[in-house]
């Protein structure tokens, strides 16, 4: 068969005018005919290939710029507030593995499309992917811990996709008319180990960040010191003998954890320094060496997220070791018109905490070192956090705390008041049904219900149960640790065969009860009486 007749050009001879002549051309094969489900593979594994590079370089050498945790960082600064609560209140402490599934998902759906516009319409996939590459390196650099090199992981990652995506369709390419089984297979070896290596570099990144830092070598050697101010011990009797409530004392690995942070930053303690500036007499700034040898106290604090929903689980309680605040702002000298202090995370997080909480000597609110007996966990604040009874975290419990600025509230907002919630945040009274579990099926016959019942630096003095529309009937409080904790509740119920409805109310140290009035956690925390749905077989 002969060459095929593909245009036909006008002829060059001058005399011969009108008259054309018909060129053999061989026609390569049109970039139309990649198949899409091989546009779509070299898009997704390209894709993954410069993600795993960047990942790694971050983890080797800039590890708060990973190009994941920082297009996460800036999802959560520009998502709305409901989007925030709704998070929350779907996944409570898994929100963010949610949301980097969210972004993998998305970013698989971005890749593809890529590899689609490249096999289509070249270049264009491969400006997709440096466009991606380009909003993670001004993503980098406009955090708060940004450094002049934090752009190069994105950076790295754009460029890598950019150019195995073209490598990758190029193997289907060739000048003949259709791919060869050889070149499919090549394109398949070539698209899956890219896939591979891109997976083993994002895994590598990872386990570099969370194991080789120095934050990590540093708090695994430290010792905390001896305080100054013990705490009482965990009275007789505040733990309650019921199985399945949950401990007076949380432990650090149970311990919930809400915060901005998809990437925890790695502070060495030898680094960290705390300033004390704004509206004060005298700027001072404090190291980790001062710290830690000023007298330190300890103190229980239970500590509770304003998205917990009424009965939810955002909470814990644990023993503290850190400074009073209020004698640091004492060296400062705040300005008799200030009523707020900013602080500041160094990942940029910021919370208003009333002044008057910070200098309160009945507040034992305090820049914290030890949980539990051991250094702050990374993920709850290490080397230093804030800890303030009385008030929901977002107002207050700032961690990885590097500033204080002592102001106003008319001329400084903190984070989450700007998405919405209200400026102070004092910590509502509150109760929780642990047992009987919603699931669980019961016996009939003698049982108990119990739970917990807060409110910081109040306290409860009451409990009540009702059943169904009975009457409601007191329980019996375990002792309290402090005015400053959770306190256990337990009552002795004589369970009747069928369907019920369980619920609770606690009062005050000040005589007030637990409203029914049902509101959300927005704009300053839940309310409501808590229940639970039981069947009594």
């Amino acid at each position: 068969m002969g060459p095929a007749f593909t245009e036909c050009k006008p002829s060059p001879d001058p005399h011969r005018v009108g008259r054309t002549y018909a060129f053999p051309v061989a026609s390569p094969r049109s970039t139309r005919d990649i198949p899409l489900p091989a546009a779509l593979g070299a898009g997704v594994a390209s894709a993954v290939l410069g993600t795993g590079a960047g990942e790694l370089t971050a983890g080797l050498f800039l590890p708060t710029s990973s190009p994941v945790a920082v297009i996460g960082a800036t999802l959560i600064d520009l998502a709305p507030g409901w989007a925030k609560d709704a998070a929350i209140s779907l996944f409570g402490t898994n929100d963010k593995t949610a949301l980097l599934v969210g972004i993998a998902i998305v970013g698989v759906v971005l890749a593809g499309l890529a590899g689609w516009l490249e096999a289509r319409f070249p270049p264009w996939g491969r400006a997709l992917v440096l466009l991606a590459g380009a909003a993670g390196a001004v993503a980098a650099m406009t955090r708060a811990d940004a450094g002049l090199l934090s752009w190069i992981p994105s950076a790295l990652a754009a460029v890598g996709a950019a150019v195995v995506l073209w490598w990758l369709l190029r193997m289907l390419r060739p000048g003949a008319a259709s791919v060869s089984r050889s070149d499919r297979r090549r394109f398949l070896a070539w698209a899956g180990g890219a896939t591979a290596v891109g997976l083993l570099g994002v895994v590598g990144g990872s386990l570099q960040r969370a194991g080789s830092q120095a934050a990590a070598t540093a708090r695994s050697m430290l010792r905390l010191p001896p305080p100054a101010a013990t705490a009482a011990p965990v009275p007789a009797g505040a733990q309650l003998d019921v199985p399945g409530i949950s401990p007076v004392v949380t432990p650090n690995a149970d311990f919930y954890r809400i915060d901005t942070a998809l990437v925890v930053p790695q502070i060495d303690p030898s680094t960290w320094s705390l300033r004390i500036h704004g509206m004060v007499d005298q700027e001072i700034v404090v190291t980790w060496d001062e710290l830690i040898a000023l007298p330190l106290e300890e103190s229980w604090t239970t500590l509770a997220c304003v998205s917990n929903l009424v009965g939810g689980d955002l909470i814990g309680n644990a023993k503290w070791l850190g400074y009073p605040v209020r004698n640091l702002l004492a060296r400062a000298r705040p300005s008799r018109d200030a009523d707020m202090v900013l602080s500041r995370s160094i990942d940029g997080f910021t919370a208003s905490t009333p002044l008057e909480s910070l200098v309160d000597e009945t507040v034992e609110a305090i820049l914290a070192i030890g949980m539990n007996d051991e250094p702050l966990p990374a993920e709850h604040g290490f080397p230093v956090r804030m800890v303030v009874p009385g008030l929901y975290g977002y107002v207050s419990a700032t961690k990885w705390v590097t500033e204080l600025e002592v102001t106003r509230y008319d001329r400084a907002s903190a984070y989450w008041t700007d998405r919405g919630w209200s400026e102070r945040g004092p910590v509502k009274l509150e109760s929780r049904i642990d047992v009987p579990r919603g699931d669980q099926t019961l016996t009939a016959g003698p049982t108990v219900i119990a739970g917990v019942a807060w409110q910081q630096h109040v306290g409860v003095s009451k409990v009540e149960v009702q059943i169904d529309d009975g009457p409601w009937r007191e329980a019996t409080l375990a002792p309290a640790i402090s005015v400053d904790t959770w306190v256990q509740w337990s009552i002795p119920w004589d369970a009747d065969a069928g369907p019920h409805v369980i619920r609770c109310r606690a009062t005050n140290s000040r005589g007030q009860t637990q409203t029914s009035r049902v509101a959300p956690p927005v704009p300053d925390g839940a309310t409501g009486w808590p229940s639970r749905d039981v069947v009594v077989g």
